[in-house]
């Protein structure tokens, strides 16, 4: 053990080095980089532990900015007498002081755009990837395990191509394919085989969405060129734009962003989208209500 803070001591006769702060500095900065590495490699035992200390690292500053930060809310004024008298309407009222919120009409706003597309499944259970996906095993020994099996039914464009086997990735059964829905018009009481355009929105994910998997709750794009609808302006709803859809690839989002745009652009937003209502893989077929 030292007897004595020797370091301190020379420190206080002769002073630092010339380059001491800078190199604590750099070293400073250094350290954040170390301690990411350390993290990233860290396995175990010790990877749980670093991992409890940096999330208790964390709740702490939350709390320390949290406490520091101005409340931007409602906040009740002090009950501190006013000069006057105050009319009998006014004396049950508690007074408030705003602060930095938005506005009642901004808020009434938000919501009546949220609530803008009611759907008839409003919820759905989520499907664990366990139950889409099936893996498949590969190479001369069967130790590569990277290849998955949808075991859900999917959407593929007419002009899909498969990737080559070996590279590729997830794998769409034949047979669990499928390119026509039996959609139901909540209104006219109909239901139509209608020819499917795209998958919209899968609940589950944009992984799942992108893959073109149609699941419960699952929301599709038809043709209603069938259907005769037309949009308030008059013109007629035909879904004439599908042949952009997945043109290379299923992967491929910005051709299904162009579909949109054109659809809103030229027709507004009249009813072409559906929701799946049933379990597609089970059934054999695909059950939809037309969102009008």
């Amino acid at each position: 053990m030292p007897q004595g803070d020797y370091i301190d001591l020379h420190r206080k006769r002769y002073g630092h080095r010339l380059d001491f702060f800078e190199r604590k500095r750099k070293k400073q900065a250094r350290e954040v980089h170390k301690k990411s590495q350390k993290a990233q490699k860290a396995i175990g035992i010790m990877g749980k532990k670093i991992a409890k200390q940096n999330y208790a690292e964390k709740a702490l500053m939350k709390k320390t900015l949290a406490m520091h930060e101005e409340k931007s809310t409602r906040r009740k004024v002090e009950d501190d007498v006013q000069e006057g008298a105050v009319p009998a309407y006014l004396l049950d009222r508690q007074q408030t002081s705003r602060a930095k919120v938005l506005s009642n009409t901004i808020k009434q706003k938000r919501k009546e755009r949220a609530g803008k597309w009611d759907v008839p499944l409003p919820k759905v259970r989520p499907v664990a990837e366990d139950e889409m996906f099936r893996v498949v095993r590969t190479g001369k020994r069967k130790t590569k395990q990277w290849k998955r099996m949808i075991t859900k039914a999917t959407f593929v464009g007419p002009s899909f191509t498969r990737k080559p086997p070996k590279y590729e990735r997830f794998i769409r059964p034949s047979g669990l394919r499928f390119t026509k829905a039996h959609v139901t018009h909540p209104e006219l009481k109909c239901t139509f085989n209608l020819e499917i355009i795209g998958v919209k929105k899968n609940p589950n994910g944009a992984m799942y969405t992108s893959l073109g998997v149609l699941t419960r709750g699952t929301i599709i794009e038809v043709n209603v060129s069938e259907l005769g609808l037309v949009t308030p302006a008059g013109k007629v709803v035909w879904g004439k734009f599908d042949r952009f859809w997945f043109h290379e690839d299923i992967s491929t989002t910005i051709h299904s962003v162009f579909l949109c745009v054109l659809i809103i652009i030229k027709f507004g937003s009249a009813g072409k989208y559906a929701q799946v209502t049933n379990n597609p893989e089970n059934d054999g077929c695909i059950n939809a209500v037309l969102l009008v």
